[in-house]
C-alpha cells in the first residue's frame, strides 16, 4: 500500500502504477456490507410475488437504467458505479434470516412456496450490458441494460439505482470542479466530516477521485481504493499551544551534518529579522507581530514532519502572524537541510490573501536568499465550490491547491441525479411508458448506443450519439447517416462519422463477471479525462452549454412512434 510521505498534502506517493487485481468470485463482493438484496423497496418484493403468483416468473424482461436530465445545469454526466453494480449482482442471494424478515412484512396470504422460490433465487440467468464506467453520458441513454427473468430483474431495480445515482452525480461534480480549477491545480477532497454518513463519505472519496481529484483526507477510502491520502493539521493543533515554554525538546539535527541546533531559537531569530517585511514589530515577550503559541505549534509540527511541513496560517491573523511564523519556521528548516511545503488558508478573502502570501514569499525569498520559498504551495479551503473557484480565477488568485469538502461530497447544488429503471421489453414484445410529459416517454426494446466521432487524433471530437435496436447494423465510418430526435419529427440531421464507437458491452452473463473488462481506478480516471477531451468545449462551458445531441435511427424512430400511437388511448369529445 503506497504511503504519502509524512502524511502531508503534497507528500509523494510511491507505486502510482496500481496493478489491476486478479479478482475471484469470493472477494468480488459489495464494498459496503449494507449492499444486499434487502436494500430495496418493499414494493419490489410485493411485485415479485404478484409476478410469481400470476405465472410470470419465467417471463424474459429487459430493463433500461437511465436519467432524464443532466445535473448542475450542465449538458454532460460522468457514468460511475458500474463495478459496485456488478459486485452486487454477482453476490445476490437472500439469506434464511432475510426470508424470515420478508415473511413478517409481506401482506398476509402469501404462499410459502414463494419464499422457497426467493430462497433459491440467483442471478445466473441475468445479463448485464452497460456503458463503460467513466464515460460521458447523456439523457435517455441506457447506462445499464438488464435482461433476465422478470421477478429477478425487477428485484434489482432499487439497489442498482442507489449504486449509480450518487456515484454518477458526485463524479460529475468533481469533473466540473476540475474544469473550473484547471488541469495544473491540485484538488483534494476534504468532505468526510460533512458527508451523508459513512457510506456517503467513502463513496464520495472514490468517485471524486475518478472525476479528477488528486487525493482525499479520508484514510479509510485511501486504504480501500488505493487513493492518495493527504492532510496536514487543524486549527485545534495551533490552539493547543499557548506559549513558547510549552514546546519541549526543540533540539534538531542538521539533515546532512548531524549537527544539533536549537530549532526554536533559530525560528525566533528569523521571525525577528523578518518582521519588518511584514510591517510588524516582533516582541517575543508580548507576542506582538506573531502569536507565540502559533510559532510554538508550527515549530513542533515542523520537527515532527520536516519534509512535509504545511501550516494552517489563519488561526489568529493570516498576514500579521500566520505567514510570518510560517516563513520563520520554513527558513529554519531550510538551514537544517529540509524543505517546507507551504501554507493552507481556511478563512477570509482567499484571492486577496493568496496574492499577499505569494508577494510576501517572494520578498522573504529575495531578502534571505531562500529562493524555494517564492514558489511555496498555497492551499485554500473554506466551503469551496465550482462557482467560488471561477470567481477566484477572475480575481487572479495565487492558489496552487484547492481543498473542497461540503459542496463536493453533498452535491448541494443538486443533491440527486434522478436515474430511473424502466421495463422496455418482455418476452420479445416492446414496452413503452406513455406520458403527456414528453420527457417521461421511454424508448422501447433492446437497444444499443453508437457514438459518432468526427476527426482524428487531437482533432477528434464527439459529434452525436445514435440509439438503435440491437438488430440494426452499426453506423459505418465515412458514410452519411440520418439521425432523428426520438420524439420531435422536425428535428433530424445527417452525420458523417470519421469513426464510430459502440458504447455498450456485456459485463455479466451466466453468473459470470467478465473481470477482464473492469478497469483499475487509474484507468477509470483516464477514461473520464479522455471522454471530456473529446467533448466539445461548448458542451462543457459553465453558462448556457450547448445540449449534446442524442438521436435514434430511422427504424427505431418508426418503431417507437408506431408503438406510441398504438398504446396511447383515443378520447371522445362531448
Amino acid at each position: 500500500m503506497p504511503q504519502a510521505t509524512d502524511g502531508m498534502v503534497d507528500g509523494e506517493v510511491d507505486g502510482l502504477e496500481r496493478p489491476k487485481k486478479d479478482w475471484s468470485k469470493e472477494d468480488f463482493r459489495p464494498t459496503n456490507s449494507l449492499t444486499q438484496p434487502l436494500l430495496t423497496d418493499l414494493y419490489q418484493l410485493t411485485m415479485a410475488y404478484a409476478y410469481w403468483k400470476s405465472g410470470k416468473k419465467d417471463a424474459h424482461a429487459v430493463f433500461d437504467l437511465f436519467f432524464r436530465k443532466n445535473p448542475f445545469d450542465g449538458e454532460y454526466t460522468i457514468f460511475a458505479g458500474l463495478e459496485e453494480v456488478l459486485r452486487y449482482i454477482s453476490s445476490f442471494h437472500f439469506s434464511e434470516d432475510d426470508i424470515r424478515y420478508i415473511k413478517s412484512v409481506m401482506p398476509p396470504g402469501c404462499e410459502d412456496e414463494f419464499f422457497h422460490y426467493l430462497q433459491d433465487l440467483t442471478t445466473k440467468d441475468i445479463s448485464v450490458y452497460a456503458i463503460a464506467e467513466g464515460s460521458v453520458v447523456f439523457p435517455r441513454e441506457p447506462l445499464v441494460r438488464i435482461e433476465g427473468p422478470l421477478p429477478v430483474a425487477q428485484l434489482l431495480e432499487t439497489t442498482l439505482l442507489t449504486l449509480i445515482n450518487f456515484p454518477s452525480l458526485v463524479a460529475t461534480n468533481a469533473a466540473r470542479i476540475r474544469r473550473a480549477a484547471g488541469e495544473k491545480k491540485e484538488l483534494l477532497e476534504f468532505g468526510l466530516r460533512r458527508a451523508q454518513g459513512p457510506d456517503g463519505a467513502v463513496s464520495a472519496s472514490k468517485y471524486v477521485y475518478i472525476g479528477g481529484f488528486d487525493g482525499t483526507s479520508n484514510a479509510l477510502a485511501g486504504k480501500l481504493f488505493n487513493i492518495p491520502a493527504k492532510g496536514t493539521h487543524a486549527h485545534s493543533f495551533v490552539a493547543a499551544f499557548t506559549s513558547l515554554d510549552e514546546v519541549k525538546n526543540m533540539t534538531m539535527k542538521h539533515k546532512e551534518s548531524g549537527k544539533e541546533v536549537d530549532f526554536l531559537e533559530l525560528c525566533l531569530r528569523y521571525r525577528s529579522e523578518m518582521s519588518p517585511l511584514f510591517r510588524v514589530v516582533d516582541d517575543a515577550e508580548s507576542g506582538s507581530g506573531g502569536n507565540n503559541g502559533e510559532l510554538a505549534a508550527f515549530a513542533a509540527y515542523a520537527m515532527a514532519f520536516p519534509n512535509g511541513f504545511l501550516a494552517l496560517v489563519d488561526t489568529f491573523d493570516t498576514l500579521r502572524s500566520g505567514l510570518l511564523n510560517f516563513c520563520a519556521v520554513a527558513k529554519a528548516l531550510h538551514d537544517l537541510g529540509y524543505a517546507a511545503v507551504g501554507v493552507r488558508i481556511d478563512s477570509g478573502d482567499l484571492a486577496y490573501l493568496s496574492k499577499e502570501a505569494r508577494l510576501l514569499f517572494k520578498k522573504v525569498a529575495h531578502r534571505f536568499s531562500f529562493p524555494a520559498l517564492a514558489t511555496a504551495k498555497i492551499v485554500a479551503s473554506n466551503d469551496l465550490k465550482e462557482e467560488t473557484i471561477y470567481s477566484l480565477n477572475e480575481q487572479e488568485h495565487q492558489i496552487d491547491c484547492f481543498g473542497v469538502g461540503t459542496h463536493l461530497v453533498t452535491c448541494q447544488k443538486q443533491p440527486a441525479l434522478g436515474c430511473v429503471y424502466k421495463l422496455v421489453e418482455i418476452d420479445g414484445q416492446p414496452r413503452m411508458k406513455i406520458s403527456q410529459d414528453a420527457a417521461k416517454l421511454t424508448i422501447p426494446g433492446r437497444k444499443v448506443i453508437y457514438r459518432i466521432i468526427k476527426g482524428e487524433d487531437e482533432y477528434a471530437e464527439y459529434l452525436i450519439d445514435v440509439i438503435q435496436t440491437v438488430d440494426e447494423p452499426p453506423p459505418e465510418a465515412g458514410k452519411r447517416h440520418l439521425c432523428r430526435h426520438p420524439f420531435e419529427e422536425a428535428k433530424r440531421t445527417y452525420a458523417l462519422p470519421t469513426s464510430v464507437e459502440c458504447l455498450h458491452d456485456l459485463y455479466f452473463q451466466n453468473g459470470k463477471v467478465f473481470f477482464e473488462k473492469l478497469p483499475s481506478l487509474e484507468e477509470l480516471r483516464n477514461n473520464v479525462q479522455r471522454n471530456l477531451r473529446l467533448l466539445r468545449n461548448d458542451h462543457k462551458r459553465r453558462l448556457n452549454p450547448t445540449p449534446y445531441k442524442v438521436s435514434v435511427s430511422p427504424p427505431l424512430y418508426e418503431y417507437l412512434h408506431t408503438l406510441w400511437l398504438a398504446s396511447a388511448p383515443i378520447g371522445d369529445l362531448y
